[in-house]
């Protein structure tokens, strides 16, 4: 065993906070500690892929370098926001590897050296947890196999920087839950304003990416948790269809909606992750079905003229009476139109009938999925029940703040045979597909529809949670459908990001990417975060 495992595994077996793990982890790594000029440690700020993958061809940086310059941000920054739970003890070890296939002439892809982070929910293979930011998982044994999608970033050369903070079980446990706080992490926060939210489960991915410890992050959505955090962090995010990228080696919610999805500063290194995702899995239906339509290479639909010609729908619905940012949209409506976009105003029906058959659906299955994946997974908690006999007992850690009362909703539903989820599933497809984004479109001739993604970051909340606070749930038509949805920086309130989502019909990405980077080049709103500690 090396010596950075040994540390890894001491700070994991007697829970050191992260802020002394990565300190152990840095002090293994002073024998080789970067000669980085300061001049170019500040270049790496807010750099792009492609723009990092020139300066690896001409030899000005290496990707070992990168992933010091990395772990050392994160050393000193992190302990301020708890959006990285553990960095991999490998990553300076396949960095230099990949740095000598490089010198060798191989360069496997746009990913190759490229850092990338992982929700705490997507298997690794390797000396780091998976633990879906709970202590039930801590000592449950390694994933026997990386999820696909992991394998895939390692096949294109991308190197697994670490696990991210989230909210815990995915934000499915209760229903009065902080967004990114976990019993395995503690309370992610927005790196804009530290007191306020970073939303969504994938809060810690989101944080992340913003603030500079990684180029990119892989998140997870059932409904809003790509988009969410995306926007509140000032990020791209892109939500695919459903199966594009595979969900096997992703510990559950709800198969009828659960992906992955990228994150990034920027449309082209979104687009970029999500290259390096995609494939076929047999081991996942709706990989196979979205294999009938292959697609792996969506760089070639960021065109400066995406806006040119498309009818986009505007769903005011969504909008909420928040006067600065309808105030923000109106503008960036004017934007779109300037670009060549006809816009037309739409309505849907039945939304809240569809989010309360939503909900019917994730209880049934969350249960038949996550005892599948724990009981696969092994160790001593392999179902549901197991797990809220855990928090029970220990309650002082696990629910400090908010229940688990979703957990126990899940638990006293019967099988997917029920008549009750098979209705309800039905009910959620209809209202969102056929009845909804689908009939929508095709009566106003559509190539997208726009919305806001969120409203402003509401103030952190252990106690009340986000529930009291205003949350604009513009996701949940194309994440119950199962359809693609983007969101892309478009300005800001009192310093905190605002984001303009798009979505569309079933493997729609090109269109959205094309009027996504459209609109990016024209407004270019994204600014790096201040880490205020207060909008005030």
């Amino acid at each position: 065993m090396t010596k950075m495992n040994k540390v890894n595994k001491l700070t994991r077996r007697f829970q050191v906070p992260l802020r002394i793990s990565v300190m152990l982890i840095a002090l293994t790594l002073e024998s080789c500690t970067s000669l980085i000029s300061p001049s170019f440690e500040d270049s790496l700020i807010e750099i792009s892929i492609n723009e990092l993958q020139v300066a690896y061809g001409e030899g000005i940086i290496s990707a070992a370098d990168v992933v010091r310059f990395y772990q050392a941000r994160i050393l000193e920054i992190d302990p301020q926001l708890n959006s990285v739970l553990e960095v991999n003890p490998d990553a300076l070890d396949i960095a230099e590897a990949l740095d000598e296939e490089r010198a060798r002439g191989n360069v496997r892809s746009r990913l190759h050296g490229i850092p990338v982070l992982l929700k705490d929910n997507i298997d690794t293979a390797d000396d780091m947890l998976t633990a879906a930011g709970s202590l039930a998982l801590v000592d449950t044994p390694t994933p026997t196999n990386d999820a696909f999608l992991v394998n895939r970033l390692r096949a294109a050369g991308a190197i697994i920087l670490g696990k991210t903070n989230l909210s815990e079980w995915a934000n499915f446990r209760s229903t009065s839950s902080s967004s990114g706080w976990s019993g395995r992490g503690g309370q992610a926060h927005n790196p804009y304003v530290l007191d306020r939210s970073p939303c969504g489960s994938s809060a810690g991915s989101g944080v992340a990416v913003a603030i500079n410890f990684t180029m990119v992050a892989v998140g997870t959505e059932t409904d809003g948790s790509v988009v969410c955090p995306s926007s509140i962090n000032g990020l791209v995010g892109i939500k695919p269809t459903l199966g594009v990228i595979s969900r096997s080696g992703i510990i559950p919610i709800a198969h009828s909606q659960d992906t992955a999805g990228s994150m990034a500063r920027s449309v082209t290194d979104a687009v970029i992750l999500l290259n390096g995702m995609v494939g076929i899995d047999a081991r996942d239906n709706a990989s196979v079905v979205a294999g009938s339509r292959p697609l792996t290479d969506y760089t070639r639909f960021l065109t400066r003229n995406g806006l040119r010609g498309k009818r986009i729908g505007v769903a005011r619905q969504l909008f909420n009476d928040n006067a600065a940012l309808n105030n923000l949209l109106a503008n960036q409506l004017l934007i779109l139109e300037a670009g060549g976009a006809t816009l037309i105003d739409i309505e849907f029906d039945d939304i809240e009938k569809m989010r309360s058959a939503e909900t019917e659906v994730l209880l049934y299955e969350f249960k038949a999925g996550l005892n599948v994946y724990l009981e696969n997974r092994g160790g001593e908690h392999q179902s549901l029940a197991a797990l809220i006999e855990f928090n029970r007992e220990n309650g002082r850690e696990e629910m400090p703040y908010f229940g688990q009362e979703l957990f126990e909703q899940a638990q006293d539903k019967g099988d997917l045979l029920s008549g009750e989820y098979q209705e309800a599933l039905h009910t959620t497809k209809r209202l969102s597909q056929q009845a909804g984004i689908d009939k929508v479109m095709a009566a106003n001739n559509l190539d997208a529809i726009v919305a806001p993604a969120n409203d402003v970051a509401w103030p952190i909340d252990l106690i009340n949670g986000d529930s009291p606070y205003s949350y604009i749930n513009s996701s949940s038509l194309a994440a119950v459908s199962g359809y693609p949805s983007m969101t892309i920086p478009a300005g800001f309130i009192d310093g905190l990001p605002i984001g303009l989502l798009f979505f569309s019909g079933a493997f729609s990405e090109p269109t959205l990417i094309s009027i996504a980077y459209d609109y990016e080049q024209r407004t270019k709103a994204r600014r790096a975060p201040l880490m205020l500690e207060s909008s005030d």
